[in-house]
């Protein structure tokens, strides 16, 4: 079976998307990143993994880090129930991650969609973002448009909305 990383590279290399591969000690938040000097290569992005009140409906929030995430209003914006932070449980259960390695990608181990993104649209404005590739001790560099590509792929819905 291949390994959290090889998922991502083979999902990306099957749909010809070009990015770049930082690889750097593990990071647990983006402080620690500008800390060892990745940030300097685009736009790190801050991710969330949510859940409604019910744990009916999980998200992956991806927005702009310098942003707050306004749990009501978000909750408002999607027509769901009143969200909060899942637990890491639930985190390694649908997609296969730890806390400080939230990613994007991991809706690629999501096999029975059950994760929606959630994307700030804002996010869009940038040439790149950089994400972790479901381990904290990397980050791939690509384009915003070529990550939804990867996620719509995979077949999570996903919901651009302003933050």
């Amino acid at each position: 079976m291949a390994g959290p990383r090889q998922i991502v590279y083979d999902a990306l290399k099957k749909l010809n998307i070009e990015y770049e591969l930082t690889d750097h000690p593990a990071v647990f938040t983006i402080e620690e990143m500008d800390n060892l000097g990745i940030t300097g290569k685009g736009e790190v992005v801050k991710n969330l993994f949510l859940r409604d009140d019910k744990k009916r409906n999980y998200y992956l929030l991806v927005i702009c880090r310098q942003k707050r995430a306004d749990f009501l209003d978000i909750s408002t914006k999607i027509d769901s129930r009143r969200l909060t932070l899942a637990s890491e449980d639930s985190l390694y259960e649908f997609m296969k991650l730890s806390r400080g390695a939230v990613t994007p990608f991991g809706v690629l181990n999501d096999l029975e969609l059950k994760v929606q993104v959630i994307i700030d649209d804002d996010v869009f404005g940038f040439e790149r973002i950089g994400v972790h590739p479901n381990d904290n001790a990397a980050t791939v560099w690509l384009s915003p448009c070529d990550l939804k590509k990867v996620i719509e792929n995979n077949g999570n819905e996903i919901k651009c909305i302003k933050i």
